[in-house]
């Protein structure tokens, strides 16, 4: 609760500074923008670094955040002179502003060079997107714990652990609970492929990009080799990422099969409505396709280097959310040299075989991800109640 002494209050002006420097981010913080405007009124003022969706929900950015996306070592390299220029850049926006307060949003590369060139720490600073420790490098807490004072946890078992570790944290829950996978309508979509309302669909997710589609779409490809002869009524629907969808339409042109492939957000919900099944690809669609009940077998395979190095640095036995928070397999996970055709396709059977089982895992999967979703209360509006919390004890101090 808000005590009425406390500067956080409707009438009074309150200014958040956000920087937010990846799409994944960017989206996080248009959520966060507007459940703050909801909570907070006209008073609010948005200042910082973001990108469209930001921009959109109120935010003015201090410049354009796609030069913070890079990738590869030489792009990177090239471009430290321009990065170590916006963070200079930034933390002195900061100083100048006097924000209330200092949400940064993952990023953690370029949030901490800002964050270790402010003079000031008056201030409260929030980190939203808790870092992985129980995933792999378990020391980063000691970075965190020296530069913020709170941070915003996407998993219930995580605040337990950096409190642990002296770091005050707040689960507010996972951004894929602020989409509309549960608004999909199954019927609808049926219909409008010309899918008989019996036939069993199996969504297909290949992955979000091109090297996990050029990997995994050929082991798919020959797992359903060993499915389709014996579901002859089984239709395969993929939905895919924009970005990946030419490969994708052009890689299953010559499969023996029909493959519907469908993109677009509304087009995937109502997929995943409609689906009695999923083969997908280890990511958040996962969490996605469990959050709409969707019982899912989930794949994931990278190179041999990659993988080994991989192996000696993460701390965790699954892949797949769900499975991460259960602490155990919900749903079953082909990874590495487990991603094999035959092994997922007779996974595949016996859960086609199997409604009974099919039901059950949905339904588990389901429970889970709502519980990591946060509740009735979507994210957005918990880390925006939790950031104003945080505002309050540090002016009533």
């Amino acid at each position: 609760m808000m005590n009425d002494d406390a500067r956080v209050d409707p009438e009074t002006p309150l200014h958040v500074y956000l920087i937010a420097g990846e799409p994944s981010g960017d989206v996080i913080g248009a959520h966060l923008i507007r459940a703050l405007k909801a909570a907070y009124g006209e008073q609010l003022q948005v200042t910082g670094v973001g990108g469209p969706e930001m921009e959109a929900a109120g935010l003015s950015s201090l410049f354009p955040y796609g030069e913070l996306a890079i990738m590869g070592l030489f792009e990177v390299l090239s471009s430290v002179p321009s990065l170590l220029r916006r963070m200079r850049q930034t933390a002195r926006d900061i100083e100048q502003r006097e924000p209330d307060v200092i949400v940064t949003i993952d990023s953690p590369g370029f949030v901490f060079g800002v964050i270790r060139r402010l003079r000031d720490r008056s201030c409260p600073r929030v980190h939203y997107v808790a870092p992985t420790i129980w995933a792999w490098r378990a020391g980063r807490v000691r970075k965190f714990r020296r530069h913020f004072d709170h941070l915003l946890a996407l998993f219930p078992f995580e605040p337990a652990l950096f409190e642990a570790a002296g770091l005050a944290c707040t689960f507010v829950g996972h951004p894929v609970a602020e989409g509309d996978v549960d608004d999909g309508d199954g019927a609808a979509f049926r219909a409008r492929h010309g899918i008989a309302a019996d036939a069993t669909l199996m969504c297909l997710l290949p992955g979000s990009r091109r090297g996990e589609v050029s990997r995994l779409l050929p082991v798919a490809h020959d797992a359903l080799a060993r499915v389709m002869p014996d579901n002859l009524d089984l239709v395969l629907v993929l939905p895919a990422a924009a970005n990946v969808r030419r490969d994708v339409e052009e890689a299953v042109e010559g499969w023996p099969w029909t493959v519907k492939v469908v993109d677009g957000a509304s087009e995937r919900y109502d997929a995943f409505a409609a689906g009695d099944l999923a083969l997908a690809t280890s990511g958040t669609v996962t969490l996605e396709l469990s959050q709409a009940g969707v019982p899912t077998v989930v794949m994931y395979r990278v190179g041999w280097l990659t993988g080994h190095i991989a192996r000696r640095m993460i701390r965790i036995d699954h892949a797949s959310i769900v499975n991460i928070v259960a602490n155990r397999e919900v749903l079953p996970e082909f990874l590495q040299p487990r991603c094999r055709p035959e092994l997922i396709a007779a996974e595949l059977n016996a859960m086609l075989a199997d409604s009974a089982r099919r039901e059950a895992v949905g339904a588990h999967a389901q429970r889970i991800a709502l519980d990591i979703g946060g509740g009735d209360e979507r994210p957005g509006a918990r880390a925006a109640r939790a950031v104003l919390e945080i505002v309050e004890a540090a002016q009533s101090r």
